[in-house]
């Protein structure tokens, strides 16, 4: 594909260009990424955001990182363990530049940075070709859900953002919703606002009215009620990272969203590539890392007023403190099944190590 994607892309210069995901959907504009450091800022304020999108980001920030030493290994492995430590929780980021890192060291110094930048795009093509098979199983499970419910429409509640904006081409949670359009389901979308960041109310909205797809904004609180009243058929997410046994960490409330569906026999699925799975770990609860972010993501809203500008306003009072966890564990007790790009796997130890054991 050449290494251009509807989230980034490389310009004819080879530097990377990234949707500033930050103003979407009030503003439209795009930031260059031109060497490690710009790549790590990008990572880390959230320009770009969603565990395959970091994970692609991070991978072309490696090739650049090779382009800006020259390729000279003991720099470039430098650079590339500040792009891995740009943020904690999406297993993706860690994934793509151990994958670029094994690359380089396999390859001659003055072939390293071309064969970095083929290896960078090839990680976004196979992205492209996960999601697509992600959409089709979990069309097929929406399918398979109306035949059950003898029903000619469906109602999907999603959290947070999980599309095109968050892995190339049509995401992972948001692949079967724009499969089922395809095919012509008559689908109609939940999405939650996901604050503090409303990742929902801007990036998820914004993606399905491009699309044309029936959609409602709710406020994070309102899916349980929503949820034992009938009006959600059911549940889809992504995830940053995915343990061993089925756990699974995704933007916080997602835990909450889980618990309302098993209380009202809601199906509730994961949508997500083998990329974002950590083998390491056996007890997500336990085991993975959860970012806290700044107290001003809380304190503080973005958004137009009524004159059309685009500004920030506090929310919180001055001297109160906030608390900003980014993401929460999702037991797998509480999942219906995973959505991957091999099948629809049952969220459990055994049956995750018979799909990929050969990942391993």
């Amino acid at each position: 594909m050449n290494g251009k994607y509807r989230a980034l892309w490389l310009d004819d210069n080879g530097d990377l260009i990234v949707r500033d995901q930050r103003v979407l959907p009030f503003i439209e504009t795009i930031v260059t990424i031109t060497d490690t450091q710009s790549c790590v800022e990008a990572i880390q304020n959230m320009t770009v955001r969603g565990a395959g999108v970091i994970g692609n980001t991070a991978a072309f920030g490696v090739y650049l990182a090779a382009r800006e030493c020259g390729g000279n290994l003991t720099q470039l492995a430098e650079k590339a363990a500040a792009i891995r430590a740009s943020r904690p929780t999406a297993v993706n980021l860690m994934w793509a530049v151990d994958r670029m890192m094994k690359v380089a060291e396999e390859t001659a110094p003055e072939k390293r940075q071309e064969r970095l930048k083929v290896e960078a795009i090839a990680i976004c093509d196979e992205d492209c070709i996960t999601s697509r098979k992600i959409g089709q199983f979990g069309a097929d499970i929406f399918e398979k859900r109306m035949r059950e419910k003898g029903t000619d429409t469906i109602n999907v509640l999603t959290h947070c953002n999980a599309g095109w904006l968050a892995i190339v081409d049509d995401g992972s949670a948001l692949a079967p919703i724009y499969e089922a359009h395809r095919r012509g389901i008559d689908i109609h979308v939940w999405v939650d606002e996901t604050r503090p960041r409303n990742q929902g109310a801007n990036l998820t909205a914004w993606e399905l009215a491009q699309a044309g797809i029936r959609h409602t904004v709710i406020a994070d609180n309102t899916g349980g009620h929503l949820m034992q009243h009938g009006m959600v058929d059911i549940c889809i997410t992504g995830a940053d990272r995915v343990s061993r046994n089925g756990d699974v960490a995704n933007k916080i409330g997602t835990y909450l969203k889980a618990l309302a569906a098993h209380d009202n026999n809601i199906p509730f699925y994961i949508a997500l590539p083998a990329s974002t799975f950590d083998f390491s770990i056996t007890d997500g609860l336990q085991e993975i890392p959860i970012e806290i972010r700044s107290e001003e993501e809380v304190k503080f809203i973005r958004g137009i007023n009524q004159n059309g500008t685009y500004e920030q306003l506090q929310i919180v009072p001055t001297d109160s403190p906030a608390l900003n966890y980014g993401f929460d564990v999702t037991p797998a007790r509480l999942i219906t099944g995973l959505i991957t790009e091999r099948s629809v796997c049952k969220a459990d130890l055994q049956k995750i190590e018979t799909v990929f054991k050969d990942l391993l």
